[in-house]
């Protein structure tokens, strides 16, 4: 592979689709852009409103603080703070621009509009289906498979947009199908570090930067600033702690942006802050923290290429292993290393549930990191996990195949069952 190959074009592609900047964690964000855009759309703030959502929407929305809100949570408060106050040119950061003047309009707007929120039964994961009606008017808008795939606008009636839907969650996205861990690792040492500064660069910078909020502030359960005080001070420790920090902030209504990895910001932290936190206590250079950073990105998309965006598989492990393959690289690991390490630190905590975005994702990003520089060590003491050791098999792709179909296939039940006993708590 080399600079300008189509293979080359497609990695880039790929990292420019899915490096997006986000504030706030990006279903309840979703939300949001489907309000304002459907408000956009009415020409009118709405008297009346439905929405119908997915389980793993409901899921991942009912615990987390929306930005920008003065702190409130849940569904009714993210769509309401993107019909009221959201500009949908802005996407995924469609309520950053809000001023704190606007919290109690959110606020006041939800408490007394006419809203209704069901589950929707859809054979999608992600699937966001909502009206909103002015007097006469009417409009519907829905967004699926990911958060910013709008597939239909009508209003009164007249379809504005009618795209074809697919059961996958790589609609209208690059096709991932090219992904495998040796090309990954060809791709980084051939990397134009240019391609990708733009993108891979900011990630890095928003990323440490909510990193440290989490780490100053009082955000959750403040995981990052626990594993700081009462586990030592070590290169391994500081990486989980800093990306722990990240989610604390994040995942409770920090304003900072984070940028994203395969539509979630825990996992675009994960993949990066702790890449960062190794080439800056080793001096490594800029450019070897960006092809790191780019391959860690990629082997967290490549996971998450066949498990989908939305899972009961927890998308942290997925990073971890991507974090676990990028501090290898910088480390001077080659193919060899790199798909040991994803191997390893698959087998490690594979199957760790998603029970929604909140205060213990943090927890979780601790102990992925924490498995995904296990699983480099454990190479570099010349052990590894064997095929046939539980879901592990011949080959790193291999096993990055078993995982997603244990995740798409095996945790179906359990997607449903995480959803029952989270709406009776």
């Amino acid at each position: 592979m080399k600079p300008g190959d189509d293979l080359y074009q497609k990695y880039i592609a790929i990292l420019q689709e899915e490096l997006r900047p986000a504030m706030g964690c990006t279903e309840p964000i979703a939300l949001a852009y489907a309000g304002a855009k459907a408000r956009q759309v009415l020409g009118a703030l709405p008297d009346r409103v439905r929405l119908a959502v997915s389980g793993n929407i409901i899921k991942n929305v009912k615990s987390v603080v929306v930005p920008n809100t003065g702190g409130q949570r849940g569904m009714a408060a993210a769509l309401c703070a993107g019909i009221v106050a959201g500009d949908p040119d802005r996407e995924l950061q469609v309520i950053s621009q809000v001023p704190a003047a606007m919290h109690e309009t959110i606020r006041t707007y939800r408490d007394t509009v006419d809203l209704e929120i069901v589950p929707v039964e859809s054979t999608l994961v992600f699937d966001i289906d909502l009206r909103v009606f002015a007097g006469a008017d009417q409009v519907r808008l829905r967004i699926v498979n990911n958060h910013t795939n709008i597939v239909c606008i009508e209003k009164n009636g007249e379809k504005l947009l009618n795209l074809p839907v697919s059961e996958s969650s790589e609609d209208h996205l690059t096709d991932k199908s090219c992904l495998n861990v040796a090309s990954i690792v060809e791709f980084a040492d051939c990397l134009n570090v240019e391609d990708v500064r733009p993108f891979v660069g900011e990630q890095i910078r928003c990323n440490m930067e909510i990193a440290q909020e989490g780490l100053n502030g009082n955000w959750g359960a403040n995981i990052g600033q626990v594993i700081l005080r009462r586990q030592g001070g070590s290169l391994e420790k500081k990486a989980a702690a800093y990306a722990a920090a990240g989610s604390d902030a994040r995942m409770s209504g920090c304003e900072k942006p984070v940028v994203i990895v395969s539509g979630s910001g825990n996992q675009g932290i994960t993949a990066s802050v702790p890449v960062a936190v190794y080439a800056r206590e080793t001096g490594a250079s800029e450019e070897q923290l960006l092809r790191a950073v780019a391959l860690s990105d990629l082997v967290t998309i490549h996971q998450k290429a066949g498990i989908g965006r939305l899972s009961a598989y927890c998308g942290a492990i997925s990073a971890d292993c991507g974090a676990g393959a990028g501090i290898a690289y910088l480390e001077g690991g080659d193919a060899q290393a790199i798909a040991h390490t994803v191997v390893n630190a698959i087998a490690i905590l594979s199957g760790t549930i998603c029970d929604g975005a909140k205060a213990s994702c943090a927890a979780k990003i601790a102990a992925a990191v924490d498995a995904g520089i296990l699983g480099y060590q454990m190479y570099l003491e010349g052990q590894q996990f064997y095929s046939g050791d539980g879901i592990v098999t011949k080959g790193a792709d291999n096993t990055v195949h078993n995982i997603g179909r244990l995740a798409r296939e095996g945790m179906r039940q359990t997607d449903r069952t995480i959803l029952e006993i989270m709406m009776n708590c």
